[in-house]
């Protein structure tokens, strides 16, 4: 049998039984045989976080019905705030022998959630006027990672909205997690897989507009290294759509390659004459590369525009994609690149071993009480 989640196929018990960590589970036995307490777990991370508690808690209160039994969770914060690096998160209370067994899974639904919705935070931060939309799905090892990632980035850009008064992320690719943006279904166009079906992208994007009149249209132009050509193409086919705000060109093109006209030289030069200095900014060759080498780099979306304007297509939009973390949104933003979207999934946490979130048990029968060296996660009364 493989793992499915409890609403797949078993049942709440069977489901805590096969994925909890085993010396839990004895500790239950033991805790069942001799006695129960009341304790009190602090739960933190060891790197700051933006708070993105509501899978766990929801988790939590669907055990606490099936169990019958009252858990108390103090939450520290509220969810979308900044935490530093070992603060508890929240304080979670009620009878051992019910909670020592869920401390696997419901951390499991914590710590990753938190980390990128911190990243998620700091990228619509940095592109406070672009609007970002959520592109995580594929790269999820499964949809129970994809949920978790999907509202991290609803968290993140619901504190960027707030405190920095950003656009944020108006959607995300899929219908089951599109709830968490407020929205029904999830966004998206096309794939470089119709656009090689169609045999052209100008053909990829009538074949879209027939199937899909009256939608906003977004096309893809890398496919045939053609950037300029192929959006130019697309504009003057659909103008009345163009000028109307409904055509986007999607820049997602490799690292391999410059964009169709450019190549060093001329990535220098569209740069300066669009932010003087700026190239002399740079602090690494990962960011220079972002700002005039190849792929998606700042000049190709000034280089994109420019050619959108020059033909009489204003208000045509540029959605760009392809490795737009935080550090790639921080040097774009750096140099107010005019980029309308973000289609991004890189705000999926890259190293796996910050998620790690951490419960210990701070009380005892309202006796605090905790392992040397954790003092600091005791409650303040």
């Amino acid at each position: 049998m493989t793992g499915k989640s409890p609403s797949e196929s078993e049942d709440l018990e069977g489901y805590i039984d096969r994925w909890t960590d085993q010396y839990f589970k004895k500790t239950r036995a033991i805790v069942q045989r001799n006695g129960d307490a009341e304790v009190t777990y602090a739960v933190f991370m060891r790197r700051p976080v933006s708070f993105a508690p509501r899978l766990m808690i929801d988790w939590l209160n669907q055990v606490a019905a099936e169990r019958e039994v009252t858990f108390n969770i103090q939450k520290c914060f509220d969810e979308g705030d900044w935490v530093g690096a070992g603060e508890p998160l929240l304080y979670l209370s009620g009878p051992l022998s019910e909670l020592v067994d869920l401390e696997t899974l419901y951390l499991q639904k914590l710590g990753a959630c938190c980390v990128a919705a911190y990243n998620a935070y700091l990228m619509c931060s940095s592109l406070p006027d672009s609007q970002f939309l959520a592109m995580d799905a594929r790269h999820c090892a499964g949809h129970e990672m994809a949920e978790m990632m999907a509202y991290a980035a609803s968290v993140g850009s619901e504190g960027a909205r707030r405190d920095r008064d950003a656009v944020g992320f108006i959607g995300n690719a899929t219908d089951a997690t599109a709830h968490f943006f407020g929205n029904e279904k999830g966004l998206g166009t096309m794939p470089h897989a119709l656009i090689g079906y169609a045999g052209s992208t100008l053909r990829a994007a009538e074949m879209y507009a027939e199937a899909f009149p009256g939608e906003p249209l977004t096309i893809l132009v890398d496919y045939f290294g053609q950037e300029v050509t192929d959006a130019l193409a697309v504009c003057n086919r659909f103008a009345d759509l163009a000028e109307e705000g409904a055509v986007a060109v999607r820049l997602d093109t490799h690292g391999g390659r410059f964009v169709e006209g450019l190549d060093t030289q001329s990535s220098y030069a569209v740069l300066e004459r669009h932010v003087p200095r700026a190239v002399r900014q740079y602090r690494n060759e990962e960011e220079l590369r972002w700002l005039v080498g190849t792929g998606v780099s700042a000049a190709a979306i000034f280089h994109m525009r420019d050619k959108l304007d020059e033909a009489g297509f204003s208000k045509a939009r540029i959605v760009a994609s392809s490795g737009f973390n935080f550090f790639k949104c921080q040097v774009m933003g750096s140099v107010n690149a005019p980029i309308d979207m973000v289609g991004t999934g890189s705000y999926l946490p890259d190293d796996w071993r910050e998620t790690y979130a951490t419960a210990d048990i701070v009380a005892y029968d309202g006796e605090p009480k905790v392992k040397v060296g954790r003092e600091f996660l005791l409650q303040r009364r």
